[in-house]
């Protein structure tokens, strides 16, 4: 009995169990389906470091090549490196990958030429009809010339194009800690930031977990879990390092501590970075969610930007940056937009940025991210729930009641009051949980809406 495909294609992607879900089979109908879909006739194919990537590339490209299409076998990349591949050839990408899932997982992510995201709305879900209707047993429309199929090595070329974006030649001297969690940071960042294939750069680079092992042996490749940085910032301190980098399992994302292993919050390097780029970019745009700081908007305004909100999530803040010509985008969970990056994330130039900051000041980390911190996060807050609507329509129905609350549905219920605390409350894609974000001008006004929100969530 053929799998079904709606019980792991997701709003932006494909993720399930290798075997029970995802085998060969699925994705050669897969890869079939997106050709007739898309209309695309060149597909870039990238994968990490899972045991299954490579044979799972594989079968996208045997269905994609019957469909007509010419593949580009790129081996070996990060999400981010599949982005560049989109962007520079103008042609369609497919990138295996979990990202931060655990080793018994894998999944596929997809982009349009010059890197545009295809998501349950912009074509998605069209693929996975089409695929499920193959692997019920309709034949799979095949070309009368099949594609072909060539192998490239595109890392120079990915690491020569982010040293053009940020030069850090430069830099006063940096001793920087990086932990690759055993993910695809472990093949880019000794050829964009270390020596193995350019010029040195004035950092001291103090490798973390840079074997690739799809298994992660030391630790979940989620940066976002404190639990996950706990050796990253042990070792920062040890070794007397100005900062730390910390990649998820494909590298898309990053996330920083300062000297003193403190975290640096998404939201403070969101704000760093569009100051930075709007330095360069005077007027523009920059884009970020609903659930980053306050002060991100506060602050791209006063550098003479103009700040969007937008919903969670890289297809909805792509669209976006795309319609406005924004210069940047940032989200709380550590995906990082750059216009010059085909409005496509990539922590690679994130993490290039932040060093750019530091070794182009005098001040440490800390000192520079404390201009950018002006108010009090609980931090994302997960609430398992029977019916996350009928909760979010309590939770409206007590603030509505209350003078002087605005609330809007961007994304979720987002409440503000006027002493400048916030909350966002929304449902999850993918399970039956209720995430809640709250921040205020102190601990004390914070704690206040974060738990009477809670009360009602939990009650």
């Amino acid at each position: 009995m053929a799998p079904k495909l709606s019980e792991f294609v997701k709003a932006y992607d494909v993720r399930g169990l290798v075997g029970s879900q995802l085998t060969p089979a699925v994705f050669e109908a897969i890869g079939a389906a997106a050709v007739a879909v898309t209309g695309e006739k060149t597909w870039a194919v990238g994968h990490d470091m899972r045991d299954s990537g490579p044979g799972f590339a594989e079968a996208f490209a045997r269905g994609a090549a019957r469909a007509g299409a010419d593949v580009i076998d790129a081996g070996l990349c990060s999400t981010d490196m599949l982005y560049f591949i989109a962007g520079l050839r103008n042609v369609a990408g497919a990138m295996f990958t979990a990202s931060h899932n655990p080793a018994e997982y894998n999944g596929l992510k997809m982009c349009l030429p010059a890197a545009r995201p295809i998501g349950l709305d912009t074509g998605l879900a069209d693929i996975r009809d089409k695929a499920q209707a193959i692997l019920d047993g309709e034949p799979a429309s095949e070309a009368e010339k099949p594609g072909t199929a060539t192998s490239e090595d595109f890392l120079a070329a990915y690491a020569q194009y982010m040293r053009d974006l940020v030069d850090l030649s430069g830099i006063r001297p940096l001793k920087v800690v990086v932990d690759a969690g055993n993910g695809m940071g472990g093949h880019t960042v000794p050829a964009v930031l270390g020596d193995q294939l350019l010029a040195a750069l004035p950092l001291d680079i103090d490798p973390l977990y840079f074997e690739l092992d799809g298994t992660f042996p030391n630790h979940e490749a989620n940066p976002l879990e404190p639990k996950n940085i706990v050796d990253l910032q042990a070792r920062v301190k040890e070794a007397g390092a100005d900062l730390g980098l910390a990649f998820d399992g494909d590298a898309d994302r990053c996330f920083v501590v300062d000297a003193d292993g403190e975290p640096v919050t998404p939201s403070a390097i969101t704000a760093l970075i569009a100051a930075r780029e709007l330095a360069k970019h005077p007027g523009s745009a920059v884009c970020h969610n609903l659930i980053t700081s306050k002060a991100v908007p506060e602050i791209i305004a006063e550098h003479g930007g103009r700040p969007l909100r937008t919903r969670v999530g890289h297809s909805y803040i792509k669209a976006v940056m795309a319609e406005e010509d924004a210069v940047f985008g940032g989200e709380h969970s550590g995906h990082y937009y750059f216009k010059d990056f085909w409005f496509a994330d990539t922590g690679m130039l994130a993490a290039m940025h932040v060093l750019a900051a530091v070794g182009g000041s005098d001040q440490t980390l800390a000192e520079l991210a404390a201009d950018y911190v002006r108010y009090t996060a609980s931090g994302e807050i997960n609430s398992k729930v029977d019916d996350p609507h009928a909760k979010i329509e309590e939770v409206a129905a007590h603030f509505d009641a209350q003078e002087g609350v605005a609330t809007d549905r961007l994304d979720g219920l987002t409440v503000s009051f006027p002493d400048g605390s916030w909350a966002n409350l929304r449902p999850s894609n993918t399970e039956p949980l209720l995430r809640l974000n709250a921040e205020g001008p102190d601990t004390a006004s914070m704690e206040r809406l974060r738990d009477d929100i809670l009360r009602i969530v939990r009650n």
